[in-house]
């Protein structure tokens, strides 16, 4: 311990990621998400009085500077001019007509088997197009879910060409790009944010009327990285997903300070294994019960919508574990019943989004 107050003796200022890592980042058209301008200099919206900003010629060289998780970035140079990426991901996803985020705070939650699900769902109408997106850099599992693992990505003229599960259902995932599903992927931020702007950029989407994106759980680089490439494109918002117990909760509300934070909206809350249907008797049992009031309680003190409570059901994990729709397998579920009418849900809120954005253009 007295060997890191030594280390830290001579740092100034500490930023947290909340203060500095997004708030100074760049967006399209050159704007920053701050809200401060002193001296002619964008500085985050709670800036440190001794912040040389993030376009002053002291932007990462000043001794105010040191500590900062910004310094190098901002050094370099990079937060002067908005990422060229940006435009040309924004080309690039024009023709696709809804962006949906999954995110969750806690992982072991279900959220890449909902959006495993959700994309089957949306899918399922055969005149609609759709993708799923795995950008879980270094925990992809939507191949095994999907049931392509081992499957290739080919490159072609017009980019990377996404694996097809159906004929209106494409996958792009890491996973696909490992020579071995044991594989590791060890890597550091830039990296995995180059690898998500190939995601966006590179790969030949075509005409979609969904793009599901399946986050990694927490608020990383990952998140910080979809949500700045996306800045300039129509995303109608994301899905939390969360389950009952209030260790998930916790973290469930810091992901919604997040995407309050990137003005990210947010479409709804899913609880997952929220009790046991019992196959003969159909009674509900609590296998995890819910000490504060679960997502419901959330939902209500946050005024955010709850799209459903998902009941535990054994044969979701055998049919990801065997790469095949769970409500396709298994239609009469009551977990099925419960996705369908989520999907619904979503499916409506898309269709709205969109008239509300057309009536205000």
């Amino acid at each position: 311990f007295s060997h890191l107050v030594n280390s830290l003796s001579n740092v100034r200022h500490i930023y947290s990621r909340s203060q500095c890592y997004f708030d100074t980042w760049p967006r399209a058209g050159g704007g920053y998400t701050t809200d401060a301008k002193i001296g002619g200099s964008v500085k985050p919206s709670s800036y440190d009085i001794y912040c040389p900003g993030t376009t002053s010629e002291q932007a990462g060289k000043s001794a105010s500077c040191q500590g900062c998780p910004n310094q190098t970035l901002c050094a370099s140079g990079a937060t002067k001019a908005p990422d060229p990426a940006i435009a040309e991901i924004a080309e690039k996803l024009s023709t696709v007509k809804h962006k949906i985020l999954v995110l969750s705070g806690k992982g072991g939650v279900g959220k890449s088997t909902f959006s495993a699900h959700l994309a089957h769902a949306l899918a399922s109408d055969s005149t609609k197009e759709v993708a799923l997106l795995d950008v879980d850099i270094c925990g992809p599992s939507i191949p095994r879910i999907m049931g392509i693992e081992g499957e290739q990505v080919h490159q072609s003229g017009s980019g990377w060409s996404p694996v097809y599960v159906d004929d209106n259902l494409a996958v792009m995932s890491i996973g696909l790009l490992l020579s071995s599903p044991d594989d590791a992927v060890i890597w550091r931020g830039p990296k995995k944010n180059g690898m998500i702007k190939q995601f966006l950029r590179d790969v030949d989407w075509g005409d979609l009327d969904y793009l599901v994106v399946d986050t990694p759980p927490g608020t990383s680089d990952e998140h910080l990285s979809i949500v700045q490439y996306l800045s300039s494109t129509h995303v109608d918002g994301a899905i939390i997903i969360t389950t009952p117990q209030e260790v998930s909760l916790q973290d469930v509300r810091k992901e919604i300070r997040f995407c309050k934070k990137v003005k990210l909206p947010i479409i709804g809350v899913v609880e997952n294994m929220s009790g046991f249907v019992c196959p003969k008797c159909k009674n509900t049992s609590q296998i995890f019960p819910p000490t504060t009031g679960g997502a419901e309680q959330m939902c209500a003190d946050l005024n955010l919508p709850l799209l459903g409570k998902v009941p535990l059901d054994p044969r979701i994990a055998r049919s990801c574990d065997e790469g095949k729709s769970f409500l396709s397998e298994v239609p009469d579920s009551p977990a099925a019943e419960v996705y369908r009418r989520i999907v619904q849900s979503i499916q409506d809120y898309c269709s709205n989004h969109v008239t509300e954005q057309q009536s205000t253009t």
